[in-house]
């Protein structure tokens, strides 16, 4: 591809928006031709015949795929060791993680090996990784990208975004990825902003700092971002606390409605529509056999979890209960941003934790505090790295 780039150059023809750039993409993003695997045993060998729409895009500006990235398994968790393969490890630490679901295309971006890279987001799956390896991960309002082509975790939720090493990268790979789709229903069909320009010209933003967000956060990770919100304010943004008590309820709201939307997408890898098969017994016996090899614990824990809120006599109680705390939340951010441009908190409570050193489900789940809300209300959200504390970003 750079070779034909080079000739078309020397040629004189006009070459795309991101021409020669080298770019990662994460492995539930289809790739026509090139294995797409989701981290997963059951597609371990599942080569797409089909390009995703923001992969056609990139190509049409001649930007270069060269790989695809490792990941939390069907994009489910924040630290990139449920992958089939092996763990993903930090870029600045090695013994520790390197955040997830998308920690391959973070660490592609944050060595210098790509110069973008594609992530999904279902609840910070961009934006956990990029804030562990200091780079800048953006997540999209839902419907502003083309979800054609990833493969589903939660539909309502999911939105792929760029990832980089700095701010403009980022806004430039956003450019050519962003728009409607007649193939997928839910994208948006208003016209795309020029983000580029528009980073060049941001000023004097009216920023929120939510208090919330600031609760039980390492007291070295706090600091350090007040003091990156303080940049903000030497270049004439004004900085105002705000509180937005219904942040307490996204963390459980979340969960039910993910697990609930994940064991509906999940059901058609049965080894018969899609997926590895076993090729022993009864089909019954096959489709089961298959599922409980091909799916990993955390995978198999959020389908049967899923599955549980929607049965008879508790979707009421937890799925539909959900839904009106996400209502609530939406409605909240609407009346918060009539006063400000942007709200601010950490992205992340805590350090890159060392890679086997949370065992617990729970505790995993506790780590997306600060991200999930955002995904409930469909807005955009960015991580930009804010400092160091001793080695881990």
């Amino acid at each position: 591809k750079a070779e034909e780039l080079k000739r078309r150059m020397e040629k004189g023809d006009k070459l795309g928006r991101l021409a020669g750039l080298i770019i990662a993409v994460k492995d539930n993003i289809s790739t026509k031709g090139l294995r797409t695997t989701c981290s997963s045993k059951m597609l371990e060998n599942y080569v797409p015949v089909y390009d995703a729409t923001v992969i056609e895009r990139i190509r049409t500006e001649d930007g270069i795929v060269i790989g695809k990235t490792n990941m939390d398994e069907f994009a489910m968790d924040s630290s990139t060791e449920n992958s089939f393969f092996s763990p993903t490890r930090n870029f600045f630490d090695r013994s520790r993680v390197a955040g997830g679901s998308s920690g391959g295309s973070a660490v592609a971006a944050a060595c210098g090996a790509v110069e973008l890279a594609l992530g999904s987001d279902t609840g910070g799956s961009i934006r956990n990784p990029a804030a562990f390896n200091s780079v800048v991960g953006l997540k999209p309002t839902y419907g502003r990208v083309s979800r054609y082509g990833l493969i589903a975790y939660a539909s309502s939720l999911d939105q792929i975004g760029p990832m980089a090493r700095d701010t403009l990268s980022t806004a430039l790979l956003l450019q050519v990825i962003a728009g409607g789709d007649s193939r997928d229903s839910t994208s948006s069909n208003r016209e795309v902003p020029d983000y580029v320009e528009a980073l060049r010209e941001a000023k004097g933003l009216r920023i929120g700092i939510i208090k919330e967000g600031f609760a039980n956060i390492d007291e070295k990770i706090s600091r350090r971002v007040y003091d990156a919100i303080g940049v903000f304010e030497k270049t004439g943004c004004s900085v105002e606390e705000v509180s937005f008590p219904f942040m307490k309820y996204a963390l459980p709201a979340y969960y039910i409605i993910a697990m609930a939307e994940c064991s509906s997408n999940l059901a058609r890898f049965d080894g018969i529509r899609y997926g590895g098969r076993s090729v022993e017994g009864k089909w019954e016996e096959r489709i089961v056999k298959t599922r409980t090899e091909g799916f990993g614990e955390e995978v198999k824990r959020r389908i049967f979890l899923g599955t549980f809120v929607l049965s008879a006599g508790y979707k009421e109680d937890f799925y539909m209960k959900a839904c009106r705390v996400r209502r609530k939340i939406h409605d909240d951010f609407k009346l918060l941003f009539k006063d400000f441009d942007a709200l601010a908190t950490p992205t992340m409570p805590v350090l890159p934790w060392r890679i086997g050193e949370i065992v617990s489900p729970l505790e995993t789940y506790m780590m997306d505090f600060e991200t999930v809300t955002v995904n409930l209300a469909g807005l955009p959200a960015v991580s930009v790295p804010a400092s160091f504390v001793n080695s881990p970003p």
